[in-house]
């Protein structure tokens, strides 16, 4: 569904005053007028009227700076951050905002928390927040990215590498970048606009914000989180240290997109013990723990794998896969938008077990799952002023707005679960965890105005 405000007519009882006699008498008309607008609806003009020219300046450094930063996480470690890189942007981020004259800690695990102060009048009304992550995923390297600008886009292919090609024919939303600006990586690196155009957006709009008062807003808080891509979840994060109403992650894709519900998440680990035998002498006694694994990864549905499903259907997806005649093992992610369907999957998970251990006399199977995140959409669904505001700000920027569902997650739905409900909001990227990421210049900034109207219309 897309939709898109109506052109919104000023009160004529804002401009209902007498005619001046005097210098004076005009200045305090000004200021009625002015502030009539402010508290009636009309300071989404002037939020609208923020060019990407003032904004570009404030973006595009910082998302290069960010951009080439390692902060690439590692599932397999433990510890939060499970990477020493992602300690680097925090502290970069942390200096930054200090810099700015905010409030700002970096906690033991790697969280960044800032407070923006309210505008004046505004400290009692109730905080809101902003959330994004440092860590980029390790499908493909994020180890010296190095991010290349195309300006005034003329609108055909770009080469990459050799290899690799934008083609506005294979690209949804890349013509619609023409005679604008883009960013992408070099083609040996993924870019990292996951998340680090979230984080931009959100630093472009703060400095903004600070550098223009007239702006009025309440009390802010900003959040950057270290190892999203793991799936953890927060782990450490410190709750009590948040004071936010509603929080907003920045962690879409295209200019527009808004999300409210996620997958259900679980993984499961799989532990294949074999019984060994030298394999001159195995008839009959041989149970190849390498062979179990592949049994077992080839009994998932083809048709419900991540390759062949979209929108609300869910998918099995093998993550990992190793071993030997002994031991193997692999991690699988379980993903489905009801908790049925969760269940449902993990019980066919212990089907498959079965089955496969019947194969293999012998042998034995160990499942382990685990639920790593919840929808979110439930908990939002508590809170529809939370969803409207957001839709409100879209609206008064002239931007049509399409609500889907995430096919994945984001620290929103861990942190809806501890009770701050968290939509997510777009970055402008596209081709997240590939060489053929990019993103939109033009939609980041976007981006930075909706956060800049979502401050000014929760401040009331």
């Amino acid at each position: 569904m897309l939709c898109k405000a109506p052109k919104s007519k000023l009160p004529t009882a804002a401009w209902i005053a007498p005619f001046p006699n005097s210098p004076h008498d005009f200045v305090q008309i000004l200021v009625h007028n002015t502030d009539f607008l402010l508290h009636n609806g009309g300071m989404e003009n002037l939020t609208k009227s923020i060019a990407d020219r003032e904004l570009e300046p404030l973006l595009v450094p910082r998302f290069v700076k960010y951009a080439e930063c390692w902060t690439e996480s590692n599932r397999h470690v433990a510890d939060t951050p499970s990477t020493p890189g992602q300690w680097d942007l925090a502290k970069m981020l942390r200096d930054e905002l200090v810099g700015l004259g905010l409030e700002a800690e970096l906690t033991d695990h790697c969280y960044v928390i800032a407070r923006l102060q309210a505008s004046p009048g505004l400290e009692n009304v109730a905080a809101i927040g902003f959330l994004a992550h440092v860590d980029t995923a390790a499908d493909v390297t994020g180890k010296n990215v190095k991010p290349q600008i195309v300006r005034n886009y003329d609108g055909g292919k770009i080469v990459i590498a050799e290899g690799l090609v934008l083609d506005p024919e294979k690209e949804p939303g890349l013509t619609d970048q023409k005679g604008g600006s883009l960013i992408h990586a070099d083609g040996s690196t993924l870019l990292g606009a996951d998340d680090k155009a979230g984080i931009a957006s959100i630093m472009a709009a703060v400095e903004y914000m600070v550098k223009h008062p007239e702006i009025k807003h309440g009390p802010v808080e900003l959040i950057f989180s270290p190892d999203e891509e793991t799936g953890k979840g927060l782990p450490e994060f410190p709750r009590e240290k948040i004071k936010s109403r509603a929080c907003y992650t920045l962690d879409g894709g295209p200019m527009g997109e808004i999300e409210v519900e996620c997958f259900n998440a679980w993984k499961a680990e799989v532990d294949f013990h074999g019984k060994v035998i030298h394999v001159g002498a195995a008839r009959g006694i041989l149970a190849n723990a390498v062979l179990m694994a592949s049994s077992f990864a080839t009994m998932l549905p083809r048709s419900e794998s991540p390759e062949a499903t979209d929108g609300y259907y869910g998918y099995y997806c093998p993550m990992e896969i190793s071993g030997n005649l002994e031991h193997a093992k692999i991690e699988l992610f379980l993903r489905d938008f009801e908790s049925e369907g969760i269940k449902r999957r993990v019980d066919a998970l212990g089907a498959i077990a079965w089955a496969v251990e019947a194969q293999f006399p012998g042998g034995k199977v160990d499942l382990r799952p685990s639920a790593q995140y919840r929808n979110m959409k439930e908990e939002i669904d508590k809170h529809p002023e939370v969803l409207a505001k957001l839709q409100n700000a879209l609206d008064n920027l002239d931007i049509p707005w399409e609500l889907k569902p995430i096919r994945g997650g984001t620290d929103g739905a861990r942190l809806t679960q501890m009770g701050i409900p968290t939509p997510n909001i777009f970055t402008g990227g596209r081709n997240y965890h590939s060489r053929l990421e990019w993103v939109s210049v033009g939609e980041m900034c976007a981006a930075c105005r909706v956060v800049i109207e979502l401050a000014r219309l929760w401040g009331g």
